[in-house]
Protein backbone atom coordinates (compact mmCIF):
# COMPACT_ATOMS: atom_id res chain seq x y z
CA UNK A 1 0.00 0.00 0.00
CA UNK A 2 1.32 3.47 -0.94
CA UNK A 3 -0.01 6.77 1.51
CA UNK A 4 0.08 10.32 0.20
CA UNK A 5 -0.33 13.09 2.37
CA UNK A 6 -0.54 16.36 1.10
CA UNK A 7 0.16 19.63 3.26
CA UNK A 8 0.99 23.31 3.14
CA UNK A 9 -2.73 24.45 1.55
CA UNK A 10 -4.35 27.46 3.33
CA UNK A 11 -5.92 31.09 2.72
CA UNK A 12 -3.92 33.25 0.91
CA UNK A 13 -4.62 37.03 -0.46
CA UNK A 14 -4.49 37.55 -4.24
CA UNK A 15 -1.36 37.63 -6.00
CA UNK A 16 0.42 35.47 -2.84
CA UNK A 17 1.62 32.38 -2.75
CA UNK A 18 1.66 29.38 -1.32
CA UNK A 19 4.05 25.79 -1.42
CA UNK A 20 2.19 22.56 -1.38
CA UNK A 21 3.94 19.44 -0.46
CA UNK A 22 3.24 15.52 -0.93
CA UNK A 23 5.02 12.96 1.37
CA UNK A 24 4.76 9.44 -0.05
CA UNK A 25 5.20 6.21 2.28
CA UNK A 26 5.01 2.56 2.01
CA UNK A 27 5.68 0.67 -0.88
CA UNK A 28 6.75 3.70 -2.57
CA UNK A 29 9.74 2.25 -5.16
CA UNK A 30 9.27 2.69 -9.45
CA UNK A 31 7.47 5.55 -8.88
CA UNK A 32 6.75 7.14 -12.41
CA UNK A 33 5.07 10.03 -12.82
CA UNK A 34 3.52 12.19 -9.82
CA UNK A 35 1.08 14.76 -10.78
CA UNK A 36 -1.24 17.50 -9.09
CA UNK A 37 -4.66 18.21 -9.68
CA UNK A 38 -7.39 20.31 -8.18
CA UNK A 39 -11.23 19.89 -7.84
CA UNK A 40 -13.82 22.53 -6.94
CA UNK A 41 -16.63 21.30 -5.47
CA UNK A 42 -19.54 20.50 -8.26
CA UNK A 43 -16.73 20.82 -11.14
CA UNK A 44 -14.94 17.97 -12.76
CA UNK A 45 -11.23 17.47 -11.36
CA UNK A 46 -8.19 19.15 -13.57
CA UNK A 47 -4.92 18.41 -14.06
CA UNK A 48 -2.16 21.07 -12.89
CA UNK A 49 0.87 19.65 -13.66
CA UNK A 50 3.10 16.52 -13.98
CA UNK A 51 6.50 15.44 -13.18
CA UNK A 52 8.12 12.60 -14.97
CA UNK A 53 10.77 9.98 -13.39
CA UNK A 54 13.12 11.79 -15.73
CA UNK A 55 12.23 15.50 -14.07
CA UNK A 56 10.52 16.62 -17.79
CA UNK A 57 7.08 18.96 -16.46
CA UNK A 58 4.23 19.72 -18.01
CA UNK A 59 1.47 22.53 -16.95
CA UNK A 60 -2.05 23.12 -17.29
CA UNK A 61 -2.35 26.76 -19.47
CA UNK A 62 -3.83 28.47 -16.27
CA UNK A 63 -1.04 27.88 -14.29
CA UNK A 64 1.97 28.26 -16.64
CA UNK A 65 4.35 30.73 -15.26
CA UNK A 66 2.75 30.75 -12.01
CA UNK A 67 3.07 27.47 -10.87
CA UNK A 68 6.30 24.84 -10.28
CA UNK A 69 6.36 21.73 -9.63
CA UNK A 70 8.78 19.86 -8.33
CA UNK A 71 9.83 16.35 -6.49
CA UNK A 72 12.57 14.85 -4.20
CA UNK A 73 13.38 11.49 -4.90
CA UNK A 74 15.74 10.70 -1.95
CA UNK A 75 12.29 12.59 0.35
CA UNK A 76 9.77 10.61 -1.99
CA UNK A 77 7.67 14.11 -2.11
CA UNK A 78 6.04 16.31 -4.49
CA UNK A 79 5.56 19.90 -4.31
CA UNK A 80 4.04 22.76 -6.16
CA UNK A 81 5.16 26.39 -5.63
CA UNK A 82 1.94 28.68 -6.70
CA UNK A 83 2.64 32.02 -7.13
CA UNK A 84 0.57 34.89 -8.16
CA UNK A 85 -2.48 33.22 -6.92
CA UNK A 86 -5.86 34.24 -8.10
CA UNK A 87 -9.13 33.83 -6.70
CA UNK A 88 -10.06 30.95 -9.42
CA UNK A 89 -7.28 29.02 -8.27
CA UNK A 90 -9.19 28.21 -4.96
CA UNK A 91 -10.07 24.61 -5.63
CA UNK A 92 -8.80 20.97 -3.15
CA UNK A 93 -5.47 19.86 -4.69
CA UNK A 94 -4.75 16.08 -4.75
CA UNK A 95 -1.33 14.65 -5.71
CA UNK A 96 -1.37 11.27 -7.88
CA UNK A 97 1.74 8.72 -8.08
CA UNK A 98 1.64 6.44 -10.89
CA UNK A 99 3.92 3.55 -10.61
CA UNK A 100 5.77 1.87 -13.91
CA UNK A 101 3.45 -1.68 -12.20
CA UNK A 102 0.60 0.60 -13.54
CA UNK A 103 -0.64 1.24 -10.11
CA UNK A 104 -2.45 4.90 -9.38
CA UNK A 105 -2.66 6.65 -6.22
CA UNK A 106 -4.39 9.75 -4.67
CA UNK A 107 -4.09 11.67 -1.56
CA UNK A 108 -6.71 13.21 0.05
CA UNK A 109 -5.99 17.04 -0.82
CA UNK A 110 -5.31 20.05 0.64
CA UNK A 111 -7.78 22.71 0.26
CA UNK A 112 -6.40 26.18 -1.09
CA UNK A 113 -8.46 29.45 -0.44
CA UNK A 114 -7.42 32.46 -2.48
CA UNK A 115 -9.11 35.61 -0.99
CA UNK A 116 -9.07 39.08 0.04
Amino acid sequence: QVQLVESGGGLVQPGGSLRLSCAASGSIFSINTMSWYRQVTGKERELVASISSGGSSNYADFVKGRFTISRDKAKNTLYLQMNSLKPEDTANYCCEVDFFSNRTYWGKGALVTVSS
